[in-house]
C-alpha cells in the first residue's frame, strides 16, 4: 500500500497493471480532487471517500485536478505474475 500525493495538475502516464492471476490496483481517495480515466472512456472525478477498482489489463491514468492538489491510497491486489507497463504521457 501507497499513500500517493499529486501537486495540482500533476498526472501519472497512462499505464497498464498486468497478471496472470489476480492483480490490479484499489485507489482509495482521502484528500483533494482528483482525476481518473480508463482508455477510451470519459474521465471520471475523484473525492476523498471515492473508491476506484482497476482490474489487470485496463489502460488507465489518475492525479491531480487542474486546480487542485489530491491525494489516494493506491493498494496493490496481490496476485500471480503482476507487472506495471508505463506507457504515454496523457495529453
Amino acid at each position: 500500500m501507497f499513500n500517493v500525493t499529486f501537486e495540482s495538475g500533476c498526472r501519472n502516464n497512462w499505464h497498464i497493471h498486468h497478471a496472470k492471476e489476480g492483480g490490479g490496483q484499489i485507489l482509495i481517495c482521502v484528500a483533494g480532487n482528483g482525476l481518473y480515466q480508463e482508455w477510451g472512456k470519459p474521465v471520471q472525478h475523484l473525492k476523498p471517500g471515492d473508491i476506484v477498482n482497476i482490474k489487470p489489463g485496463i489502460k488507465h491514468w489518475h492525479g491531480a485536478a487542474d486546480d487542485s492538489w489530491f491525494s489516494h491510497l493506491a493498494i496493490e491486489v496481490p496476485g500471480t505474475d503482476c507487472s506495471n507497463e508505463w506507457l504515454e504521457k496523457v495529453e
